[in-house]
């Protein structure tokens, strides 16, 4: 039988160590360490805010995803975005505006929210959004960017907030990185690097993790090359397969022990850079940490959904408060009704359970009707 833990006392260990573990990888950079200084009091306090709102009955996760636009200016391969239409060539008019984002942003920060993965389409194209971001200083807003529209002014602005930072999409060396993402975003992602650590910025990468190169992005000679651009973390993503033909990529039981036994040994042995795995050690938690257990998804049209794997919702920002959205009627059926828990041969239980999950939205709208 799987061994349960407190989902709370679980992500708040998991940030107080997020805090101290990055603490230690920037200790030569005076600027950044005062940064994560206040980071962790302030830290301190929205736990606080959310443990109180806990014991008033409203569960409010530490984490939330944002993606601030459906538009992307790469077709990378496999993309579970653009396979579920949630992301396009055009900017369209019908998606939140900066306001309305910093509205969300300030919202989250009352309600004890730490973290904002700004995320996409490309969340780069809308500079606007994350010039809002970087005046709520009390939140770390991880910037997951596949790195191409970093110029001047945006160096500028990491520079300002160093509660932005960087996350760009790397899959590997340049031949698997230029596979699935075109040709030039390899040597682009390098140039990106260099300059961050010249102008002594955190960044990290994102690694989209696969059974095909698995062995290459957790090998020695990848992460030596990140940690020596002066990569601070590594986000290792689990792929989620898009349709039934790619299931075959995404990691299995085997692969997934292999990443939680590499991870846990680098954790310990190398310090100079910290290292997440999503969606991690779900058993450990308890299931899945989507639908608001750990964090949920607003897309770029106010949509609060489970996670940006699971495009599904009844409800939005647009119309109602972060507040009432984190307590959405799917959020709790998922909750409920055990849709979390169990085990999944691909990345992502929700994508296994899709179906339960759309007769659980219909059951929702045949209520509300």
């Amino acid at each position: 039988m799987t061994e349960r833990v407190d989902i709370q006392e679980y992500l708040k260990d998991g940030i107080e160590q997020l805090v101290n573990d990055t603490l230690k990888a920037v200790f030569r950079n005076p600027k950044e360490a005062a940064f994560m200084g206040r980071f962790g009091l302030a830290c301190a306090a929205a736990a606080a805010r959310r443990e109180k709102l806990e014991e008033e009955g409203l569960h409010i996760p530490a984490f939330l995803i944002a993606s601030v636009t459906s538009s992307c200016n790469l077709h990378c391969a496999g993309c579970y975005s653009r396979a579920g239409n949630a992301t396009s060539d055009c900017m369209p008019e019908s998606q939140l505006t900066a306001d309305e984002w910093e509205r969300i942003f300030r919202e989250a920060d009352g309600l004890g929210v730490s973290f904002i993965l700004l995320a996409g389409g490309e969340p780069m194209l809308r500079r606007d959004v994350i010039k809002k971001a970087g005046e709520i200083r009390n939140i770390l807003f991880p910037i997951f960017t596949n790195g191409t529209y970093m110029d001047d002014r945006y160096f500028e602005i990491l520079d300002e907030s160093r509660n932005l930072v960087p996350v760009m999409s790397i899959e590997g060396g340049r031949e698997e990185t230029d596979l699935r993402r075109g040709k030039g975003v390899y040597d682009r992602l390098m140039t990106n690097m260099e300059r961050l650590s010249e102008k002594g910025l955190i960044f990290g990468a994102s690694v989209t993790v696969t059974k095909k190169n698995i062995e290459e992005v957790l090998s020695d000679d990848f992460l030596d090359m990140l940690e020596s651009k002066g990569c601070k973390a590594v986000f290792f993503i689990e792929y989620v397969p898009v349709s039934e033909d790619t299931k075959d990529l995404a990691p299995g039981e085997e692969e997934r022990a292999l990443l939680k036994s590499r991870l846990s040994g680098l954790r310990e042995t190398r310090d100079g850079m910290i290292y997440v795995s999503f969606p991690g050690d779900e058993k450990a938690s308890g299931g899945c940490l989507a639908a608001g257990r750990g964090f949920f998804h607003i897309n770029s049209h106010g949509r609060a959904e489970p996670c940006p794997f699971s495009q599904y919702s009844d409800i939005n920002v647009k119309d109602t408060s972060l507040r009432e959205a984190a307590q959405s009627g799917l959020f709790t059926a998922l909750r409920d009704g055990g849709m979390l828990e169990g085990d999944h041969t691909g990345g992502c239980v929700l994508f296994e359970k899709k179906e339960q999950v759309e007769a659980a939205l219909k059951s929702l709208k045949e209520q509300q009707t």
